[in-house]
This record gives structure tokens, sequence and C-alpha cells, in this order.
């Protein structure tokens, strides 16, 4: 984790869809849209990886269930 606390995985889908609201209405300038859609773009890539992470370690916690491993031993982040 970097020196900023990262935002929470809520937090920057409710950015990215105000993002996309924006850039639906139509009433930005180009250069605003262009932006505003890097902007998103980068929001998106931010919300796919926390939620292949997630994915990753809810396989591991089946997996490790289904072998009979304590799974209560990991911390939920």
């Amino acid at each position: 984790m970097t020196a900023k606390k990262e935002e929470k995985f809520e937090v920057l889908l409710e950015k990215l869809q105000g993002i996309v609201r924006e850039l639906e209405s139509g009433d930005c300038a180009l250069e605003d849209s262009i932006q505003k859609f890097e902007s998103g773009m980068t929001l998106a890539k931010s919300c796919q990886e926390r939620l292949n992470l997630a994915e990753q370690k809810i396989e591991v916690l089946l997996r490790a269930d289904k072998n009979g491993v304590d799974t209560k031993a990991f911390d939920a982040e």
C-alpha cells in the first residue's frame, strides 16, 4: 500500500459512475471529455484489479475450506 491510504472499491466505483454520467450527458467540451475519459479508464483499471484480487482471495479460501484448512486465520481487509 502506498503512503496515501487507498480508497475503498465502492468509492472508486462511485467516482467512475459519476464520470460515466457526465460523459453520457454530452455537456462536456471535447478536451474535458478526453480528460474525464482518461480518468475513467484509470479508475476502471483500478476497480478491475481489486475485483481480480478479491476473486483470487475467494478461490484460495474456498480451496482451503474444501481441504479442511482453518480459514479463520485469514485477516479480512
